[in-house]
């Protein structure tokens, strides 16, 4: 099964040659082209391509004006000449054997998209609480007797599939819900999707709470048009753990109690409930993290606390943003 190999890329000098390297040291067997489509790029990300690509012709490289990952990945898929596609990011770096546990699942005719595992490689704390937060949900995604989400920073799609449901939206400007978008129509229909654990990618995560805390915001404001598309997933898919929606009520209930408090004593009282409950709600990511890195689990508690308030700041933003068009 031969396999084109798609990365959108925008100002990536500082990590392309690690990404571009690991993807050309592929213990796979079968033929496959690697596609870069650079999002307009300002520094020398092109450049770099292109030396690489004068070595090897399986490099290809297109260019687009700035319009966001979405529309670099259906640009690469319609120019892609092989029948599975394979998406990672261009700030990853591949496992050897990365491309071939991705191909390997389409073995089975039924299977229409597979996703792939993230890790890392940093040590700071911050980086390790986020890959800890997202081996929790890989757990949950083990357990599902039906996947429904496939992230785009390791992903493969049969491209009959994927062109003929018209791949990522492209009103997701950045990269934020276009790939939960995508796995959910591909899930509504009734399609085979899998998770693969061994097909792994090493990812730089965050390094400071600061930015860690922007992205999660981020990711919440798309989440408002994500479920305007798809309202039932707001109650509960394959990746988001209830837990998490839980506590956003919970966090929600205390701040608007917390504001009324000064009125009526009854509000202070909710509030202080409304806090312990999300406190608790929290306890179960919290073991999670402390049986496999204590000094991440003895942290964890005011960093959810903290997301979980980006989340909802994010999620109000986006409503009111899209009020307001």
């Amino acid at each position: 099964m031969k396999a084109s190999i798609i990365i959108p890329c925008y100002n990536s000098e500082k990590t392309i040659n690690l990404c571009l390297n690991s993807l050309l040291n592929q213990t796979f067997k079968e033929d496959y082209e690697i596609i870069f489509v650079d999002d307009g790029s300002t520094d020398k990300t092109k450049y770099l391509i292109e030396e690489s690509r004068k070595k090897n012709k399986n490099i290809k490289l297109i260019e687009q004006q700035h319009a966001g990952p979405a529309v670099a990945r259906n640009l690469g898929a319609k120019t892609a000449k092989y029948d599975i596609l394979v998406f990672t990011d261009s700030d990853c770096e591949a496992e050897k054997n990365w491309l071939e546990e991705m191909v390997k699942p389409f073995s089975d005719p039924k299977v229409v998209a597979v996703q792939g595992a993230y890790k890392t490689k940093q040590k700071s704390e911050i980086a390790n609480f986020i890959q800890l937060e997202i081996e929790e949900r890989y757990v949950r995604m083990k357990r599902a007797n039906h996947l429904d989400w496939i992230g785009s920073y390791s992903a493969a799609y049969k491209k009959d599939i994927y062109l003929k449901e018209g791949g990522f939206d492209s009103k997701f400007e950045i990269a934020s819900g276009e790939d939960s978008d995508l796995s959910y129509r591909l899930s509504e229909k009734g399609l085979k999707l899998m998770f693969n654990p061994k097909a792994i990618v090493y990812h730089a995560h965050a390094e400071s709470l600061e930015n860690y805390l922007k992205k999660k915001f981020g990711h919440a404001y798309w989440r408002v048009t994500l479920y305007s598309k798809h309202r039932q997933k707001m109650m509960k898919d394959s990746y988001t753990p209830q837990e998490l929606k839980l506590q956003l009520i919970a966090i929600s209930i205390f701040i608007v109690s917390l504001i009324l408090s000064p009125f009526n004593l009854m509000f202070a009282h909710l509030a202080l409930t409304a806090f312990i409950i999300s406190i608790v709600l929290m306890l179960k990511t919290a073991k999670f993290m402390f049986d496999r890195n204590p000094t991440i689990g003895f942290i964890s508690v005011p960093i959810l606390f903290l997301r979980d308030l980006s989340l909802i700041f994010g999620f109000g933003f986006g409503l009111l943003n899209k009020k307001s068009k």
